[in-house]
């Protein structure tokens, strides 16, 4: 017996050294990859360099706005497209990667892991369906039974109010202040002229119409990057701005309808078909339901496709088309973000948002203040980039530690974002909204224009009067036991 235990014990033993040797061996490729490890994460950050790591931005807007400014002083054409935005971005994207002492390698995968975070693939999906859904409205005829719609039941004595509630419900409907002037403007200039109202007036109530959806819209691209960015749900953020631009509408109405009451007769008569308003309130109606933005969007989707086919103004061949072509209409949108959020990678790795957070909590003492400062920032940016969507995207990183510190729930940062962006482009003579106006109705200048949009004017003072005054908080917010923004932390680590 001792014999057969000595025997299986001389056989055991060895074979249990070499298994006990694997995981030494192995223990050691772990301990090498280990401190390579430990090594490679020495060179993930490259050296702070505060405030300069924001120079591909700068170089971005010195390009873009510099050549706008110079073709629009030579008298050129559209002249801030002479030198596209997206090239003036790719050239920021170079410059940021060619900056710091890490390798280019190191660099190109620090910009793909942040151009490709969730927040901006899922961004990037719902800008394509919502680019799909309002393609298909618009090609089986929505948009022009709405505009009939309420043409045919507004009261001609009350036009130039008429066309600013037309053009808000349009752009909430589509979710495009450029795609609402685009469809009204021609409208507006119609029956401007038949009826004897000043043309200046009716254009600003359609573009002061057209900002009102593109701020408030579920499928516009302004909300969906500044909920995205922000951290909110939809209807959380309409809710909230909502009641800051609803003020503002109301005040927007009585003051045309005061100052620009008709006297002609309007003789056009407008047709609409009803059923083809449908899929406009469905997607409406589902989103403030809390329904999943990206079902909601698939939903109207097919159902504007099938009332399409259904009344004759789509086959199954336009159908497909529309949607390609709303969907191929978003991709430069997407891109933008795509590349900015890459780029904000970058910069944060060289310190660039500690250091603007650093400056902030010196110069900003109060909750008050740092709101105010937001809609600075948002603003000036804004009014030299040209674009409230790419102003978002650049803003809502800067901005969100500050929103942090001063318990600014999600749906407020998002409401302060999207309002402060959609209101510049309104009222700046560079806007491209109201250029697109402007050409309309032959004005020779954005000023006449400019200076009776009373609702961009009086939605800054209802936001501004929201913050003074402390409107709308949550109680997480008074309490100021909710984090808002745990997202940070993982940022913080990281850095």
């Amino acid at each position: 017996m001792r014999q057969f235990e000595r025997l299986v014990e001389k056989e055991v033993r060895p074979r249990r050294h070499k298994l006990e040797a694997v995981p030494e061996r192995y223990a050691g490729i772990g301990g090498s990859m280990e401190r390579s490890s430990k090594k490679n994460q020495k060179t993930v950050h490259d050296k702070d360099i505060g405030f300069w790591s924001f120079t591909p931005l700068i170089v971005f807007l010195a390009v873009y706005m510099g050549s706008g400014l110079l073709f629009t002083a030579l008298g050129t054409p559209d002249p801030f497209k002479q030198i596209p935005r997206n090239f003036a971005l790719l050239l920021g994207v170079i410059i940021a990667l060619t900056m710091g002492q890490r390798k280019l390698g190191d660099k190109v995968n620090r910009f793909a892991e942040a151009a490709a975070s969730p927040g901006i693939m899922v961004m990037t999906l719902v800008l394509l369906m919502s680019g799909a859904f309002s393609s298909t409205a618009k090609a089986m005829g929505a948009v022009d039974a709405t505009a009939g719609l309420g043409l045919a039941l507004i009261p001609h004595q009350f036009l130039v109010a008429g066309l600013f509630l037309i053009s808000a419900l349009i752009s909430t409907a589509m979710g495009t202040c450029m795609g609402t002037v685009a469809a009204i403007g021609p409208i507006a200039v119609g029956l401007a002229e038949s009826a004897g109202i000043d043309m200046a007036f009716a254009l600003s109530a359609v573009l002061g119409g057209s900002m009102f959806g593109d701020n408030l819209s579920f499928i516009s691209d302004t909300t969906i990057v500044a909920t995205r960015g922000a951290g909110c749900a939809m209807k959380d953020k309409f809710r909230m701005n909502f009641k800051i631009a609803l003020p503002a509408a109301i005040a927007t109405m009585v003051l045309y309808a005061v100052m620009t009451r008709s006297t002609g007769e309007v003789s056009t008569e407008y047709t609409y078909e009803l059923i083809k308003v449908i899929p406009y309130l469905a997607v409406l109606g589902l989103a403030m339901s809390g329904f999943d933005i990206i079902v909601v969007l698939m939903c109207g989707t097919i159902l504007a496709g099938a009332i399409g086919i259904m009344t004759g103004s789509l086959t199954l061949i336009t159908f497909t088309q529309a949607i390609a072509s709303g969907s191929f209409g978003m991709l430069e949108t997407a891109m933008i973000g795509i590349l900015v959020k890459g780029i904000m990678g970058l910069v944060e790795d060289r310190g660039g948002i500690r250091c603007l957070t650093s400056l902030a909590n010196a110069k900003v003492r109060s909750r008050k203040a740092a709101q105010y400062l937001m809609g600075l920032i948002i603003s000036v940016i804004d009014f030299f980039i040209g674009n409230n969507t790419v102003c978002i995207l650049i803003c809502t990183p800067v901005l969100k530690p500050l929103a942090r510190k001063y318990n600014i729930s999600n749906k407020r940062f998002a409401s302060i974002l999207d309002v402060f962006a959609c209101v510049v482009p309104g009222l700046s003579p560079i806007g491209t909204a109201v250029l697109l106006a402007m050409s309309y109705g032959g004005i020779s200048s954005p000023l006449d224009v400019i200076k009776t949009n009373f609702y961009c004017m009086l939605l800054a003072v209802s936001m501004l009067f929201t913050i003074g005054m402390n409107l709308y908080r949550i109680p997480e917010e008074e309490s100021g036991e909710a984090d808002f923004y745990p997202e940070l932390d993982e940022e913080i680590i990281r850095a």
